[in-house]
Order: C-alpha cells, then structure tokens, then sequence
C-alpha cells in the first residue's frame, strides 16, 4: 500500500481567494499574468481529503509530502518547457461542514500559493461525519477553472476509507463528468487492497481513466538522510533573504511563508524541510502576488506604477532606476540560489536511490507521497511531459 504523501504527489497548486483579492487590488497585474501563464505547460491537480476521524494520520502525510509531490515537476518538459504547478484541496466527510454541501468544503482552488495551500493542510482537523465521494469528485469537477486544453494533465486524487459509492450522488455520473472535461479522477483507499475492490473505489477509478492505490495512512514516511541536506536547509536560509514583500499583503505573505519553513522544519523527520526547501529552489514557487522578484517577471509588469507605500521602507527613498536595479540584484541571487539547491538535489536524489536499493525495503505497503508520484509520472508521460 502507498502512503497519502505518494498518492498526492501525482498531484502537486489559480484563483485563491486571497489571490484575487490581491489582483484586484491591482498588486500583480491580471493581464501579465493571464499572458504568461497561457504560454506555459501547465499540470492541475485537485486533493480531496476525507477529514473524518479516522483519518489524522492522512492528514499528516499530506502535510509532511506535500512538496516532494510537487517537486515530482521540477524535472519535467513539455514542448521543451518546464510545467507550472496549480493545486486545490477540498475536505469532506465531518459533520462540521454544512449538510446542505454534502458536508464538503472547498479549502483553496486551483492556486500556485503553495505556502497557503500548506497553511491550510497544517491548520486541519478531523472528526467524525458522513463521507460521500461523488458528491465531492462533482464539486471539485464543476467548481474550479480546469483549462480546457487536452495538452493540460489534470487529475483529481480522492482518499477516504469509507465505501465509495455512499451518498446521494451517483458515482458513474461524477467520475463520468470528470473525464468528458479530460480529468482523470485517481482513488486512494487508506486500507487494505481487497476492501478498497469490495467497495468501490478500483471501479471508480476505472470509470475515469483513473489509477486505483491503497496506501498505509498511518504509516510514518520513511526519509534517508542524505549528505546534501544540510547545505540545501541552510541555502534556504539564505533563498528567504532575496524576498521583497510589496502590497497590501506583502508583509504577512512574508511572514507566512516564514511560517510554513517552521511548519517543514517541525517535521523534519518525514523529509519536509529539504523537500520544501527544493520546491522553493524551482520555478514552482510562485509568489508574484506578493513578491517583486517574481512580480518583475512578469510580462507587463511595470514597477514605476507602484505607488510609495506599496514599497517596503528601504525602497521608498530610491529612484524608478535604483528600484528597478535593487530587484534586479535579488533577482540574480536568487537565481544563483536556486540553482545550487538544484545542484545539491540532483546528487542528493542519485545517493538516496542507492541507499534505497541497498535497504531493498519492500514491504508492499506505500504513503500518499509515493503512490501520488508514480501515478502522476506515468499519467502525465501520457501527455507528452517527459522525466528527467
């Protein structure tokens, strides 16, 4: 069985609501980033949790593999280009969600944010309730803003232990309603393989073009310490100074994202901190809404129509040009940055495959992470993205 962080990570983050409030805000402009984005592979993938009692400690493999799941595109191509990540994460099955929703919430959708979509896993709790799938496969289908392409990978990954065909919504309708708008709906059962058959998910993956994985939910994720972690930690370390907050929200996104470094280092024993720390050393990590390095990527960016206090206090005094040439030197060093954290991991990913292979730790048992990954990569190959 594959553990939660696995099954995910075939996923793994572009409307968030503090997004579009930001963009209406006029902080990052919409045109700019609607343009570039449009250009780019892209890869789209929504989580939704069972939230129930039983199940913390899926919600602990979510937390902890989140960004090994996204660094599963780090590598990848399309077209010769390098994908961007979208993630969106719903719960269901606690009945302190609202009945009249099925006792499901949209928690984020389709973001690039990853440290809010981490903030919202960490801020989690679970109780007990009424678990329907095809209730909330249909919400995720029909609520957020899939991309029309068929070049587009784009996947639902649903975990529960509860059978699968519960509730008023008609699990053929939802999964069938999925794939006409080209979503791969994938089902992971936190169990044993033979009741996850007896009750429906491996036919509802079936009906979607899908992957049916059972996973360890309360398994600890198993993580190999490798000589590079340490300098790729403290890399991060130094990737945070090359930040500058700008906007209405600039500071507290600053702040959360110091945040959500703590929250990696706290479960430091599941790999979190390093594979964060490779997530931020990539082009997933987005933060043009708040961040000017970002932000001056962006096509249309002009950073002489920022008004004075949208500028963090050392930059208020300076000229359009020493602005522009301030965030031009971030730019540069975080890009220096980011390429020694790649570095490191490329060696780090060859020592832990040989310490993997000399472990030949088989148990048949997997985490969310490692079910996730392998789905998304024999999936997404099917698109035309291609592996490193």
């Amino acid at each position: 069985m594959m553990t939660l962080g696995v099954a995910v990570c075939a996923s793994l983050l572009t409307a968030v609501p503090g997004l579009a409030k930001e963009k209406a805000g006029k902080e990052a402009p919409p045109a700019a980033v609607e343009k570039k984005e449009a250009a780019q592979a892209k890869v789209q993938i929504a989580i939704l949790l069972d939230t129930s009692g039983s199940m913390s400690g899926l919600i602990e493999q979510t937390k902890t593999q989140l960004w090994k799941m996204v660094n599963t595109f780090i590598g990848a191509k399309q077209n010769g280009q390098v994908p961007y990540v979208e993630v969106a994460l719903y719960e269901y099955g606690k009945d302190s969600l609202n009945a009249e929703t099925h006792w499901i919430r949209q928690i984020q959708p389709l973001t690039r944010d990853l440290d809010e979509i981490s903030k919202q896993l960490f801020a989690l709790k679970t109780n007990g309730g009424s678990e329907y799938c095809g209730a909330v496969i249909r919400r995720a289908t029909e609520d957020l803003k899939w991309d029309p392409s068929s070049q587009v990978y784009k996947a639902v990954f649903i975990a529960g232990n509860e059978p699968f065909t519960q509730g008023p919504v008609k699990v053929e309708d939802a999964v069938k309603d999925a794939i006409a708008r080209g979503v791969i709906v994938n089902t992971i059962h936190c169990g044993d393989e033979q009741t996850g058959i007896n009750t429906g998910w491996k036919q509802g993956a079936m009906l979607a073009d899908g992957k049916f994985l059972t996973i360890d939910h309360n398994r600890a994720v198993v993580h190999i310490e490798a000589p590079q972690d340490a300098e790729i930690v403290k890399l991060n370390a130094s990737l945070n100074k090359t930040y500058i907050a700008y906007g209405r929200r600039g500071a507290e996104k600053k702040h959360e994202q110091a945040v959500q470094d703590n929250n990696a280092v706290a479960k430091a024993s599941s790999g979190a901190v390093v594979q964060r720390a490779v997530s931020k050393g990539s082009s997933n990590y987005w933060n043009a809404n708040w961040d000017l390095v970002d932000a001056s990527k962006q096509k249309d960016f002009d950073i002489s129509k920022l008004e004075k206090k949208d500028l963090p206090k050392e930059m208020q005094s300076m000229s359009v040009e020493e602005r522009k040439q301030h965030v031009a030197k971030m730019a540069k060093e975080r890009a220096e940055i980011q390429k020694q954290i790649q570095e490191l991991n490329q060696k780090r990913e060859v020592y832990v495959a040989a310490k993997r292979k000399e472990m030949a730790e088989e148990t048949g048992e997997q985490t969310l992470d490692e079910a996730v990954v392998g789905t998304v990569r024999d999936q997404a190959k099917k698109k035309g993205y291609s592996f490193k």
